[in-house]
């Protein structure tokens, strides 16, 4: 994977940048600019070595051009971090938007409308990647949250312009996850949270063979715990689910990790925020109710194994921890991840929000901007953004 080193000089020459400014919305402006600032690194060392930027990124996903998906707000969003003279172009290509490209001084920013406006963006349409290889000198990819996408922004043009490269964000996701593969400090222990075993069974099977120890809670536990034979009342637990974990349990071979069950459950007889709730010392889920977090005890155990680990990967939550009757679970291993004496690594977006909220963001080693990009580096599943830098 071709890096921003491997660029040479830039000074003068129009870089089209793919980042990744899909950020939540608050009446028109930015809510959370954790991705903005994410980027800046890569357009930063840009704009000092001279070059002239072409920004594109996709936000939600439109079905037109809905003015209320714009990119005008992490437009001004990201002038207002970096001081720099930042154009929101009126389209996503067009004569309009390859003149005011043309007209870019060194340093300058232009930002390509929502490129999902254009509906052969999605499509990879070779003719709107010609459209976006026509506005670029240099192809730079710092859209780790897009790169498992084979679409003309992340993959298509890239293979059109010849000087292309992994930005900062991108190269740093890439080596940060493989490495977590390849040579971990041990014990590498995985905690997977979520809802649904077959969303990240190939993600469990992977660290089956790599991890040494894998904790599982969120609702995702209750496939399992069924598949051990226990009752799981109205929790969340697919039929599929189960013939999954079941699976997951009797192995054809022996797995080199370890799986780790909640002991003890808190449980609510509806999912919200106002539900009549109890902590049971087990995990049998009495009829009428519902698990909706890991118990003090499940949580304890999980923290004894992240303080003694060598890397923690983290992606999911033990329990609706939205609503706070039921945050303690992802609470304490939020903090116990953030308090871990290894190398610790988050991706997802639940786990990020998680983070957030507990203000521990900014003590782990490394916070994932990709939930599904990293799950497929993660599942050993090539990614078309950065299969076409090499």
């Amino acid at each position: 994977m071709r890096t921003l080193e491997d660029l040479g000089d830039v000074r003068g020459k129009r870089v089209f940048v793919r980042v990744d400014f899909n950020v939540p919305l608050d009446h028109g402006a930015v809510a959370d600019d954790t991705r903005i600032r994410a980027a800046l690194p890569t357009i930063d060392e840009l704009r000092r070595r001279g070059a002239r930027l072409v920004l594109a990124s996709h936000l939600g996903r439109p079905k037109d051009r809905e003015p209320e998906l714009s990119l005008r707000p992490a437009a001004d969003r990201l002038a207002e971090l970096t001081g720099a003279n930042v154009t929101l172009a009126p389209d996503v290509v067009g004569s309009d938007v390859r003149a005011l490209a043309e007209q870019l001084g060194d340093g300058d920013v232009l930002v390509l409308e929502n490129v999902r406006y254009e509906q052969g963006e999605t499509r990879n349409d070779p003719a709107l990647a010609a459209e976006f290889a026509a506005l670029a000198d240099v192809y730079v990819n710092d859209a780790f949250g897009a790169a498992h996408r084979a679409h003309a922004s992340t993959e298509g043009v890239a293979h059109l312009v010849p000087d292309h490269a992994a930005g900062r964000l991108l190269e740093r996701e890439v080596r940060t996850l493989a490495g977590l593969l390849e040579k971990p400090a041990r014990p590498l222990v995985a905690v997977l949270g979520g809802a649904k075993v077959s969303d990240k069974i190939a993600v469990i099977d992977r660290f089956l063979e790599v991890a040494d120890v894998i904790l599982i809670g969120g609702a995702m536990c209750f496939p399992f715990l069924a598949a051990q034979g226990h009752r799981v009342g109205d929790s969340l637990c697919a039929d599929e689910d189960v013939g999954l974990a079941r699976r997951t349990l009797v192995p054809s071979t022996k797995p080199r990790a370890t799986i780790e069950l909640p002991r003890d459950l808190v449980v609510g007889n509806r999912f919200h925020a106002d539900a009549a709730t109890q902590t049971l010392d087990g995990v049998d889920v009495p009829d009428g109710w519902m698990g909706l977090d890991i118990g003090p005890k499940t949580a304890a155990d999980y923290g004894v194994f992240i303080d003694g680990a060598g890397t923690v990967f983290w992606n999911g939550p033990m329990g609706a921890f939205e609503m706070e009757p039921f945050a303690a679970g992802t609470r304490a291993v939020a903090e116990s991840v953030a308090a871990a004496a290894g190398a610790t690594v988050v991706g997802g977006g639940d786990s990020v929000a998680a983070l957030q909220r507990f203000g521990l963001a900014d003590r782990v080693t490394h916070l994932s901007t990709g939930g599904g990009a990293a799950l497929e580096l993660i599942e050993g599943r090539a990614l078309p953004g950065v299969e076409a830098l090499a």
